[in-house]
């Protein structure tokens, strides 16, 4: 085991009704004016708005609207939330939302306090020093974004979809009531499924320095999402696999997963970017793609863990079976496991290499993942 440091300073309010707390939580930490980001107008037609609101205008907190934000969100979007937080003089941002809302909340939140161009950060031209206190409410279990300090973003005009991290971008509250979740739709119940089971297997699989307890940390999630994930298939409406599925995809990439652990590499969401940049398909839905391929290139590079996952996550004892049986899984669920069931076509592919060959480099992974090798990967996709 690695040494390691361990911090994380968001803090999380789960359960039911939390979010009717939002303004007292304001409250105490002195935000008078926030930017309330959103995606869909879906939060004013399921009541939840007026309920922030409701909270929001007892606690006297003003607040000014970004909404619209879209999955795989868009820097244009990004710009134009800078421009309504400076204007408005806001002293926090708020984000009602999924993923995509918080992330791009996330550079917001780094932007408003920036005299430079916001992507300036994401190109590693700067360096993120500071950023208006984020607060969330999160509706969507997936990404982790709401304990974590990254945010990812497409840039729509060059088709670049690059993150950034810094300790400025932790959440300082989120909040999490897996009755909000609810009505998420099945198909992004299994892309969400898919993402969280990414995260964990990167550092599982790729990692040089894996701690045995970090490995059945790891099992433990996957478990638990593929369990949670079929009986919420099943009935959407089951508080406690709610529950859980919420809380093992913000475990799966709150840095718990990463301590003592070294050498990880993120390659699956660096050839995911890829597809989501040129085909804007959904980031799980592209992950359930890349993965089966990916780790079907991948397993001879660290068999035992293979071995290890196989028997463990789905009772079989090669590797070449468990990933067979992860696809299969996918596929139960309804998630995608080939380009054709996203409706991407082949004469997509040599766009998506280029983009992955790019974001290689951007990840520091070009030694290893070059054309040749992904356009091999993207191959076990069709």
């Amino acid at each position: 085991m690695e040494n390691f440091t361990f911090w994380n300073p968001t803090r999380i309010e789960f359960g039911k009704d939390k979010e009717k707390e939002i303004g007292k939580h304001l409250a105490k930490n002195g935000i008078q004016k926030v930017l309330l980001t959103y995606g869909s107008e879906r939060i004013k037609h399921d009541g939840l708005f007026e309920s922030v609101v409701l909270s929001l205008k007892s606690h006297n907190i003003a607040f000014v609207e970004c909404g619209g934000i879209v999955s795989n969100p868009l820097l244009s979007k990004v710009y134009e939330g800078i421009e309504v937080a400076k204007r408005e003089k806001v002293d926090a941002i708020l984000s009602v939302g999924g993923g995509s809302v918080l992330d791009s909340s996330k550079a917001i939140a780094a932007g408003a306090l920036y005299e430079g161009d916001v992507w300036d950060f994401f190109l590693g031209k700067a360096t993120i020093e500071k950023a208006l206190p984020i607060f969330d409410i999160i509706t969507l279990a997936a990404t982790g974004s709401e304990m974590n300090h990254g945010a990812v973003i497409t840039n729509d005009a060059t088709h670049q979809k690059y993150f950034i991290q810094a300790p400025a971008l932790y959440p300082t509250l989120s909040i999490i009531n897996p009755l909000l979740q609810s009505s998420v739709s099945k198909a992004y119940l299994v892309y969400s499924a898919s993402d969280v089971i990414a995260h964990c297997i990167e550092g599982y699989f790729t990692a040089t320095t894996h701690p045995v307890f970090i490995s059945k940390q790891i099992e433990a999630i996957i478990t638990t999402v593929m369990e949670t994930t079929e009986k919420l298939l099943i009935n959407p409406d089951d508080y406690d696999a709610r529950g859980e599925f919420a809380w093992a995809a913000t475990c799966a990439l709150n840095g718990l997963t990463h301590v003592g652990v070294a050498g990880v590499t993120f390659p699956n969401h660096m050839i995911e970017h890829a597809i989501s940049a040129i085909c804007n398909v959904p980031h799980g839905a592209g992950l359930s793609i890349i993965m089966p391929a990916w780790m079907k290139w991948y397993q001879d590079k660290n068999e035992a863990q293979f071995k290890r996952f196989a028997q463990t996550i789905f009772g079989r004892e090669s590797a070449k079976e468990g990933i067979e049986a992860l696809e299969a899984w996918f596929k139960k669920i309804g998630t995608p496991t080939k380009f054709a069931h996203c409706g991407i076509e082949e004469k997509s592919i040599p766009a998506i290499i280029e983009n992955a060959v790019d974001n290689a480099h951007y990840f520091g992974m070009d030694e290893v993942y070059t054309k040749e090798v992904i356009e091999k990967i993207l191959k076990k996709a069709l």
